[in-house]
């Protein structure tokens, strides 16, 4: 089984690639934008690009345009199931 990206992942990957460091405790906040973090789609096209790396597949088009952290790991999570 391929393991879930975390929160706590993501804000790791957030700070690498985009510079941004990012509480993980916040980026679970029901409702929370990366707006509010200042992360862009430019910063969320380096991590998508990290996690295609990583799993040598193609995450779902759109994930680096998610507008919350909740979004993101959905559509990362679930590309990542179907690929394995």
């Amino acid at each position: 089984m391929t393991p879930s990206l975390t929160h706590a992942e993501l804000a790791a990957l957030i700070k690498g690639k985009a510079g941004i460091t990012v509480d993980p405790l916040e980026l679970e906040r029901p409702g929370v934008t990366f707006e509010e973090f200042g992360v862009d789609s430019l910063g969320l096209l380096g991590v998508v690009g990290e996690l295609e790396n990583r799993h040598g597949l193609q995450i779902t088009s759109g994930a680096e345009m998610s507008k919350t952290p909740a979004e993101f790991l959905q559509a990362v999570n679930t590309s990542v199931k179907a690929g394995a």
